[in-house]
C-alpha cells in the first residue's frame, strides 16, 4: 500500500497550509493565514482531480484529505473567527467589561470554536453518507473556511466595510448560522463535470459566470456573497429540478 503518491502529497501540502496558519494567527498574522486557506483550497481540489488523472484512489487517501480538512478547514478558520472576535470585542467597551479576564482572549470570543465542532460533525457525516457522491449535502468545510479567510482581507483591501467585520453581533450570528449550515440537509451543487454541456451544467456555469464577475468588480468582498449565491443557486436548482421518473 503505498502512502507517499502524488495525491497524498498534495493532501499533506494542504494539511501544512492549516499548521502554518494556525501558528500565523497566534502570530497576528491573519492576512498571510488567509492566503495559505485559499492554498489549500487549491490543494484540496487538485489532489481529487490528479488521484482520477493517475488513478491513485485509495481508502487511506481519503481518510487523510478528511484529517486535512479538519485542520484546514475547521480549526484554523475558528481558531481565525475567535480573533477576530477577540480584535470586536476590544472594540465594544460593555462587553469588554463583561467578558473580560486576565487570559489573551475573552470568554465570549471561544464562540468561534462552535465552528471547529461542527466542521467535525459535517466531515464525518461526509464519510458516512452515500448520498454525497455527486452532490453535498450541506456546506462543504471548504466553503466555511473560504468566506472566514475573506474577513482579514476584506479589512486589508475592501477597508470600508471593515466595521462589518470588526461587529461581534455580526461574527456570532455567522458562527451560528454557519454551524447550522454546516451540518443541514440543504443539498447543494458539487462543481464536478461528467460532461461539458450547456444543458447539463447550467447551474454551474451560471454560478462560475456571476463568480467571476463579482470577484472583479467587489474583490476579496466577493466573497461571502459568492458562498451565499452557491446555496441560494443550489436551493433553486434543487426547487425547479424535474422530478426523478418512476419505472
Amino acid at each position: 500500500m503505498k502512502l507517499f503518491t502524488v495525491p497524498n502529497l498534495m493532501t499533506l501540502g494542504n494539511l501544512l497550509c492549516g499548521c502554518f496558519g494556525i501558528i500565523l494567527v497566534f502570530q497576528g498574522e491573519l492576512t498571510y493565514a488567509s492566503y495559505l486557506v485559499f492554498i489549500a483550497g487549491i490543494l484540496d481540489f487538485l489532489d481529487g482531480f490528479v488521484a482520477r488523472l493517475l488513478k491513485q484512489h485509495s481508502a487511506i487517501g481519503k481518510e487523510l484529505d478528511s484529517l486535512a480538512d479538519m485542520v484546514t478547514f475547521g480549526a484554523l478558520p475558528a481558531f481565525m473567527l475567535v480573533y477576530l472576535l477577540d480584535a470586536s470585542l476590544a472594540e465594544s467597551s460593555v462587553l469588554a467589561e463583561v467578558f473580560s479576564s486576565p487570559a489573551r482572549f475573552k470568554p465570549l470570543a471561544y464562540t468561534g470554536f462552535i465552528l471547529a465542532l461542527f466542521s467535525a460533525l459535517r466531515l464525518a457525516k461526509f464519510n458516512v453518507d452515500t448520498r454525497q457522491s455527486d452532490s453535498f449535502i450541506g456546506v462543504p468545510t471548504p466553503a466555511n473556511a473560504f468566506v472566514v479567510a475573506s474577513f482579514p482581507l476584506i479589512l486589508s483591501f475592501n477597508s470600508n466595510y471593515g466595521f462589518i467585520i470588526q461587529n461581534t453581533t455580526f461574527l456570532l450570528a455567522y458562527t451560528v448560522l454557519m454551524s447550522y449550515l454546516l451540518v443541514s440537509e440543504i443539498p447543494l451543487f458539487a462543481l464536478k463535470f461528467k460532461n461539458f454541456s450547456w444543458v447539463d451544467n447550467k447551474i454551474k456555469y451560471i454560478f462560475l459566470i456571476l463568480s467571476v464577475i463579482l470577484l472583479v468588480v467587489l474583490q476579496f468582498l466577493a466573497i461571502p456573497l459568492i458562498i451565499f449565491l452557491y446555496v441560494v443557486l443550489s436551493v433553486i436548482n434543487h426547487t425547479i429540478a424535474p422530478a426523478p421518473k418512476g419505472d
